[in-house]
C-alpha cells in the first residue's frame, strides 16, 4: 500500500522535538486526542495506512512511524510509512527473525530499544535512510493468534520509550489487526509451504500417555472487533457484567466437573485468586477511560501482564501467565470477542500456547484426548490438573500451534516427549503396536502396586512420593508408596500468591497427615526467596537466584514467618509424628539456628506430636565438608539431586546447552553419594534421595547398588522404578558399576553402558 504524493505533508524537525517535549508532559492527553482522531478518521471510511503513520507521528512526536505486513513466504514487508524514504514502501522486505521487526514478528513480542542499530540482531536497508535513527519501539500486530504484520516507531535520539507510549502504540497495534484482517492479511499463512507434510516436535511429559486423535489447534482469542468506544459509561457496565458472567461460567464448570470435596479444586481455588486479583481490573477500568472498548481494555492489559511475567526467571511464577491467559480468554468470551469453541471435542488432540486450569477443565468436559502446550512446566496448574485428571499433556516446543491444522492426524507421545502432526502411515503403524504393548505393560506394573520394593537377591528399599499439593495424595494409593518424602509446602502458598495465615497452614498439613494415614510424611520448610517473591517483598536484581536469598537463608533472616509456619507444622501434627526439614542449609549453624526455632515453639505448645524428627536437604556441597557436626545434630538427610548437581558442576540447570553435560551416573558423583550413604548409616541417620533422578528407573537401580535404600520420586515413577529393581539381582550389578566407575573415573557419563547391560540382561528399562 504505497502513499501518494499528496500525503506527503511533514512537520518541520524542530517543532516536532518541541511539541514532542510539551506532548510528553501530558501523556493521557495526547493518547486521548489520538485515540479520538482514529476514531473520526475510520468512521469517515476513506483513511489509508499512509495517513495513520502520519497520525501517529505528529501526535506521539515521533520522527518515524512504519508500517510492515505479512507476505507469503515468510516475509514482511513494508507498506506505508512517515519518516523513512518514500521508495523503500513496497521494496524493502525482511525475513521473519530477520533485523528489529522480524524479531519482534517471530517473537510476538514488543521490542522498546533505546540503540536499536547496536542490538545485535538490527539489519540496516539503505534504500529506507533509517541510519540516523537511534530508537525504535517495534510493536507485532496479531490477530487470532497470527502475526499480520509489525507497527514501529523511531527517533534519532536515543531513549526507552515510556510506558504509555507503548500502550498507545499497542492499541493501535490492536487497531491495525482489525484493518489488516478486513483487507485480506489474516488470510496469509503462517509457514507459506509445507502445510501437508509430517512435523514432529520434542517437547517433555507433564501427564503421562500416548494418544492418537484428531489435531485441534486454539491459540488466543481473535482478539477485540472494536477498538475505539463513544460511551465510556457503557463499556464499564459491559465490564462489570462480563466479570459476574465469567465467575458464575467457572462456578457452574465446578459444580458440574469436580464435585464439593474434591481434591483437584485447590487448583481453581488458586485461580481464582488471581482472576479476581483486582490490580488487573483497575488497569482495564482506566483504559475504558481513555476511550477503549472493555474487550479492547481487557486484551491490552492482558498483553501487559504477559510481558511483565515472560521477564520473570522461576518456572513456577512464569507458569501463571497460563492463568493469566485463562483469565483474559475468559473475560473476552463473556464480552463476545472469545475464540468459538466446539462443543464435541471427543478424542482429539489440542494443541495451544498457553493453557490455565480453568480452560483445561472446560476442554476436558467437551472430550479432548490429550493437550499439547508450548509454554508450560510440570508445577503449573494446567499440568498438576492433567495429572490429576488422566490427561496425556506434553509441554512442547514452539511453533506447534501455528503449524497443526484443524482435523489433521496427530500422535501426542507424553512419554518420552513427542507431537508428530500429519504422521506418516509407518510411524501411525510403529505407534499403534506401541500403544498395544503400553496397555499390556501397564497391566503388568499394575500388579507391582501392592509387593514391596525389592531386588531379585532380597534387598528391600523404601520408595515414597514427592507432592506439593493435598490431591496429590491420592498417589498413595494408585502406586503403592510407602509414605510423602517431600511436600513441598511453598506450592500452595505460591498458588494462592500470599503465605497462608497460622490455622489455615495448620489445617493443610493435618488434612495431608491424616490423608496418608500411618505412613510417614517429611514436610519441607518453605522454599521461597530470589524470583519467588513473598508478598510486600521488593525485587533485589540478581544474576543467579538458584544462589541467591531464598529457602532457609529467608527464613533465617525474617524469623517470623519461619516461626508461624513451624507453628502450624506442630499445631497440624498434634498426637501424631512430625517430621520436618529444611531446605538450603549450608552451613551446621544455620541447621542449628532453624532447629532452635522449631524447638521454641513446641515448647510454647501445650500439646504437640508424639514424635518430632528434625532434617535437612543436602543440595549445598558446603555442607559435605561439616558432615561429622551434621550428622551429629541432623535425624535425617535428603539429598536433592537437582540442586546439589548444577552447584557441584556449576552449570545452571536451566541452560539449554548444558542439559546433558553432566550426569548423576558419573563416577565423581556416585562416589560422593555413596560414602554419604555410608556415613549416614555408620551414626545411624536417615538417608534418602529425593530429586528427579530418584524417579529414573536406571538411576534408581545405580542408588540402590550404591547402597542407598530410601528413594522418593513422583507418583508415574514408582511402578517402574519397582519392576526394574524387582528384576535385578544387585550382586550381579555391583562388580559391574564398580568396574564402569573405574573406566569412567574422569567424570563421563556411566549411562550409556549401564543401559547396554541391563539390556543386555533383559531388564525391564
Amino acid at each position: 500500500m504505497r502513499r501518494g504524493p499528496g500525503h506527503a505533508c511533514r512537520m518541520p524537525q524542530a517543532r516536532r522535538r518541541n511539541g514532542g517535549a510539551k506532548r510528553r508532559g501530558e501523556p493521557f492527553a495526547a493518547s486521548r486526542r489520538l485515540f479520538a482522531k482514529l476514531r473520526e478518521r475510520l468512521s469517515a471510511g476513506d483513511s489509508s495506512l499512509a495517513e495513520l503513520t502520519e497520525l501517529v507521528a505528529a501526535e506521539l512526536a515521533v520522527e518515524v512511524c512504519s508500517i510492515y505486513v505479512a507476505r507469503p513466504g515468510e516475509m514482511l514487508e513494508l507498506v506505508a510509512t512517515h519518516g523513512l524514504r518514500l521508495e523503500a514502501v513496497g521494496r524493502t522486505r525482511l525475513r521473519m527473525g530477520e533485523g528489529i521487526i522480524g524479531l519482534a514478528a517471530a517473537k510476538g513480542e514488543l521490542l522498546n530499544l533505546a540503540d536499536a542499530q547496536n542490538h545485535p540482531e538490527f539489519a540496516y536497508r539503505p534504500e529506507t535512510g533509517e541510519d540516523r535513527y537511534a530508537s525504535m519501539l517495534a510493536v507485532p500486530v496479531r490477530r487470532a493468534g497470527r502475526t499480520l504484520g509489525v507497527i514501529a516507531v523511531q527517533n534519532t535520539e536515543p531513549r526507552a520509550y515510556s510506558g504509555l507510549e507503548a500502550e498507545t502504540i499497542s492499541t493501535i497495534a490492536m487497531l491495525l489487526g482489525e484493518i489488516l484482517s478486513g483487507l485480506g492479511a489474516g488470510e496469509i499463512p503462517a509457514s507459506g509451504f509445507g502445510d501437508s507434510l509430517s512435523r514432529r516436535y520434542a517437547g517433555h511429559p507433564l501427564a503421562p500417555g500416548i494418544v492418537r486423535g484428531a489435531a485441534l489447534p486454539f491459540g488466543r482469542s481473535i482478539g477485540p472487533r472494536h477498538v475505539l468506544a463513544d460511551d465510556p459509561g457503557a463499556e464499564l457496565e459491559r465490564l462489570e457484567q462480563a466479570m459476574a458472567d465469567a465467575e458464575s461460567s467457572l462456578d457452574a464448570l465446578m459444580s458440574e466437573h469436580l464435585p464439593s470435596g474434591h481434591a483437584t479444586r485447590e487448583v481453581l481455588d488458586a485461580y481464582r485468586l488471581i482472576s479476581q486479583g483486582t490490580g488487573w481490573l483497575d488497569r482495564v477500568r482506566a483504559g475504558i477511560a481513555d476511550g477503549l472498548t472493555a474487550e479492547a481494555a481487557v486484551d491490552q492489559v492482558g498483553a501487559e501482564l504477559r510481558g511483565r511475567m515472560r521477564k520473570i526467571a522461576d518456572p513456577y511464577l512464569r507458569e501463571r501467565l497460563a492463568d493469566i491467559e485463562d483469565m483474559v480468554e475468559r473475560m473476552l468470551t463473556a464480552l463476545g470477542a472469545g475464540t468459538p469453541k466446539p462443543d464435541d471435542a471427543s478424542g482429539m488432540i489440542l494443541v495451544a500456547r498457553r493453557l490455565g486450569p480453568a480452560e483445561l477443565l472446560d476442554w476436558h468436559r467437551r472430550g479432548i484426548a490429550g493437550v499439547a502446550i508450548e509454554e508450560a512446566s510440570a508445577g503449573g496448574h494446567a499440568a498438576i490438573l492433567a495429572r490429576a485428571l488422566e490427561i496425556p499433556a506434553l509441554a512442547v516446543e514452539a511453533g506447534a500451534t501455528e503449524a497443526a491444522r484443524p482435523g489433521d492426524p496427530a500422535l501426542l507421545d507424553a512419554e518420552s516427549g513427542a507431537l508428530i502432526l500429519r504422521p506418516d502411515p509407518e510411524v501411525t503403524a510403529l505407534y499403534d503396536r506401541a500403544l498395544a504393548s503400553r496397555s499390556s505393560r501397564a497391566a503388568e506394573l499394575a500388579a507391582y502396586r501392592d509387593r514391596p520394593a525389592e531386588t531379585l537377591d532380597g534387598t528391600r528399599l523404601t520408595l515414597m512420593l514427592n507432592v506439593g499439593l493435598a490431591f496429590e495424595l491420592d498417589q498413595l494409593a494408585r502406586t503403592g508408596a510407602e509414605g510423602i518424602g517431600l511436600y513441598r509446602t511453598e506450592i500452595a502458598a505460591l498458588a494462592a500468591a500470599r503465605v497462608p495465615g497460622i490455622a489455615a497452614q495448620a489445617a493443610e498439613y493435618r488434612r495431608v497427615i491424616e490423608r496418608a494415614g500411618d505412613q510417614r510424611v517429611v514436610f519441607r520448610t518453605l522454599d521461597l526467596g530470589a524470583d519467588k517473591l513473598l508478598p510486600g517483598e521488593a525485587e533485589d536484581a540478581v544474576e543467579n537466584p538458584a544462589m541467591g536469598w531464598r529457602s532457609l537463608r529467608v527464613g533465617l533472616d525474617r524469623p517470623a514467618i519461619l516461626r508461624r509456619q513451624l507453628r502450624a507444622l506442630l499445631m497440624g501434627a498434634a498426637g501424631y509424628r512430625l517430621s520436618v526439614m529444611f531446605p538450603m542449609v549450608a552451613t551446621v549453624a544455620e541447621f542449628r539456628a532453624a532447629r532452635d526455632l522449631l524447638e521454641a515453639e513446641a515448647a510454647r505448645l501445650n500439646e504437640g506430636p508424639c514424635e518430632i524428627e528434625v532434617g535437612t536437604m543436602l543440595e549445598v556441597p558446603a555442607l559435605l565438608f561439616q558432615l561429622p557436626g551434621l550428622l551429629a545434630e541432623a535425624d535425617f538427610i535428603s539429598l536433592g539431586t537437582n540442586d546439589l548437581m548444577q552447584f557441584l558442576f556449576a552449570a545452571d540447570r536451566g541452560t539449554p546447552r548444558l542439559a546433558n553435560r553432566y550426569d548423576v551416573l558419573s563416577a565423581p558423583v556416585l562416589e560422593l553419594i555413596e560414602g554419604l550413604a555410608a556415613a549416614c548409616a555408620e551414626e545411624e541417620v536417615g538417608f534418602s534421595i529425593c530429586g528427579e533422578a530418584a524417579g529414573r528407573p536406571l538411576d534408581a537401580l545405580a542408588f540402590a547398588a550404591i547402597g542407598v535404600n530410601t528413594l522418593s520420586m513422583s507418583g508415574a515413577s514408582i511402578l517402574p522404578v519397582k519392576a526394574l529393581l524387582a528384576a535385578t539381582d544387585l550382586a550381579i550389578l555391583r562388580p559391574v558399576l564398580r568396574e564402569l566407575r573405574r573406566a569412567g573415573a574422569a567424570g563421563g557419563s556411566l549411562r550409556d553402558p549401564l543401559t547396554a547391560w541391563a539390556r543386555e540382561h533383559g531388564l525391564p528399562i
